[in-house]
């Protein structure tokens, strides 16, 4: 893992500055005991405008590569129905992400990032031998402080389509929605835009509904939580202790670059004397050929 992947992982702001876009703080609500859920089924009923009744829900869950040269998917609240199958009829797993990863690459690779994650839900989804029918719509939902792709829409919903007939129908299953914490375009409700702003400036003033205020009670109790403060620490710990080891590697690897260099410089250095003495004694083997 990267350095900027590694401290990526969490501001090193104190638990009680953080906001529910921060990775630690969400995660932190989702998996407290008797919060969680409750958080969850009010942000699904914010974003989707309905009930959500069976759901099994898993904070964090890592989905790892083929092999440890691959990458892995860490998605930070897992949401498979507990009950098989939702209202279209088939099951279906929901990933919500927070993401402050605000740099132009994080920008840019976004959308290929979201597809990743899809194929690694699907393939997990679908035991082996099983009928590709059985196969669980996938639905990833990125909450976003920043617009990715500046139309300023609160909501982007991306699914596959046929490029020649747009109209034609055509469900794989997949679909992920990108929400815009300040878009203003298209605004699904007031409930959502301020479901939204709460989450990006997580303040009792932005508590402004009897929801968000229940949402703020919880964050409360988890912000006081002394075991969830000393996770917090650890945290951040174990973060900069692995930082500092990249450190460390890099500027051992840039020692060795740098003896290299000094080292290719002087065998260049060492082959151009080789070639003028060698030069040198042909010269002399023609004189003494001359004498001869």
């Amino acid at each position: 893992m990267k350095k900027k992947e590694i401290m990526a992982m969490g501001s090193k702001r104190p638990l009680a500055e953080l906001n529910l876009l921060d990775d630690f703080l969400f995660g932190a609500v989702v998996s407290y005991p008797e919060i969680g859920e409750r958080f969850v089924r009010i942000l699904l009923r914010t974003i989707f405008g309905r009930e959500f009744r069976h759901l099994s829900v898993t904070s964090q869950k890592a989905f790892y590569g083929a092999d440890t040269h691959l990458h892995g998917a860490r998605l930070d609240v897992y949401l498979e129905p507990v009950e098989a199958k939702e209202p279209d009829g088939r099951a279906t797993v929901y990933d919500i992400e927070p993401d402050l990863k605000t740099s132009g690459v994080d920008r840019r690779v976004l959308s290929r990032r979201t597809r990743f994650y899809h194929g690694k839900i699907a393939a997990r989804s679908l035991n082996a031998g099983a009928d590709y029918d059985t196969l669980k719509d996938v639905v990833i939902v990125m909450l976003l402080p920043y617009d990715p792709f500046g139309l300023g829409r609160m909501v982007y919903t991306v699914k596959n389509q046929c490029v020649e007939v747009p109209e034609m129908a055509y469900d794989d299953g997949a679909s992920t929605l990108f929400l815009y914490t300040k878009g203003t375009v298209d605004v699904p409700s007031a409930e959502l835009r301020q479901l939204l702003r709460y989450m990006e400036q997580t303040i009792r003033e932005n508590a402004v509904n009897g929801e968000l205020l229940e949402i703020h009670e919880m964050v409360e109790t988890v912000k006081k939580d002394s075991e969830v403060g000393r996770m917090r620490i650890r945290m951040l710990e174990e973060i900069e202790k692995q930082a500092l080891k990249i450190t460390k590697q890099e500027k051992e690897i840039t020692k060795l670059t740098e003896e290299n260099t000094k080292q290719a410089q002087e065998n260049a250095r060492q082959a151009q004397e080789n070639a003028k003495l060698t030069e040198e004694i042909r010269r002399l083997r023609e004189k003494l050929a001359q004498i001869n």
